[in-house]
């Protein structure tokens, strides 16, 4: 998941972080860090982290107060995650790069390889409060985009979850991408900023217990550290809109491992058993 899809991909993505590199002045040494299918690539620059992202030429240009710059002029600065320090952009052919210069963290990421875990990761109960404490304080920021928009969820409800999509969403601003990839061990640390935003209350929560239904022990910490939240029918409504975005990777084939388990919940939430296939190429 975590790897450039093929060498032109990879040499394409080096090359960018070069650039970026001299551009901003910052030497970089340790192994390369590739986020999900080659698309994004970091690596170290003394105390600071280089990440370098692309998308299609065509979506070049920050939208203002979105995305990790976004993050940086409106988020709380008691949510914990890396401080941004600079950027630099640029667009060569068909290609648009961003790219950011962060804290380097000491700490590591409590799943590098993966958005779900296979094993408990141990954390201490003040991880937990912090946790919470960072939701709760993110939810009071301005939000400007929404995450997980009307549209989808509208179409994503019966063709994922089998139900009708609810006729109003509810909504809290919220990380957008909480998974165990996006969270360091102790001391917390939140990454990847791209899809903050106005999230379906719950969603949050929602999307870390998906990723965690292979430990049957986390997820059960995570209902009970979010109970004020996944217990209500707001809560509930954001954490099937977790699932069926779960459940629209897995019938691209994604988290096979994993599928029979977001089935398994989504029918003990909705009594509605899933209609997805397994392994199919669908679109909401």
């Amino acid at each position: 998941m975590n790897s450039p899809v093929n060498e032109e991909v990879r040499a394409l993505m080096e090359a960018a972080h070069d650039r970026a590199a001299n551009a901003l002045g910052l030497t970089c040494t340790g192994p390369l860090a590739w986020g999900f299918l080659g698309v994004t690539l970091g690596r170290r620059a003394g105390d600071r982290w280089l990440r370098v992202s692309r998308t299609a030429r065509r979506n070049a240009g920050r939208k203002a107060r979105e995305g990790i710059v976004g993050a940086s002029e409106l988020v709380p600065d008691g949510v914990p995650r890396p401080h941004l320090y600079a950027v630099h952009d640029w667009t060569d052919g068909e290609w648009a790069f961003e790219s950011e210069v962060l804290d380097y963290l000491t700490q590591p990421i409590v799943s590098p390889e993966r958005a779900d875990i296979d094993h408990d990761p141990g954390l201490p109960d003040e991880w937990w409060a912090d946790l919470r404490r960072a939701l709760v304080l993110l939810a009071e920021a301005e939000g400007v985009k929404a995450t997980v928009r009307d549209g989808w969820i509208e179409r994503a409800f019966p063709q994922f979850l089998g139900v009708p999509a609810p006729a109003k969403v509810e909504r809290v601003t919220g990380h957008g991408d909480l998974h165990w990839g996006n969270l360091t061990a102790a001391p917390l640390c939140l990454l990847d900023w791209e899809r903050w935003g106005r999230v379906p209350f719950g969603y949050d929560a929602g999307l870390l217990h998906a990723n965690s239904l292979l430990v049957p022990d986390v997820a059960a910490r995570i209902r009970k550290e979010f109970a004020p939240t996944l217990d209500t029918p707001a809560g509930r409504m954001g954490e099937l809109a977790a699932l069926a975005e779960m459940l629209q990777a897995v019938a691209r084939g994604w988290y096979p491992e994993l599928a029979p388990r977001l089935v398994a919940r989504a029918e003990a939430l909705t009594g509605v058993r899933p209609p997805v296939p397994v392994h199919s190429e669908v679109s909401a």
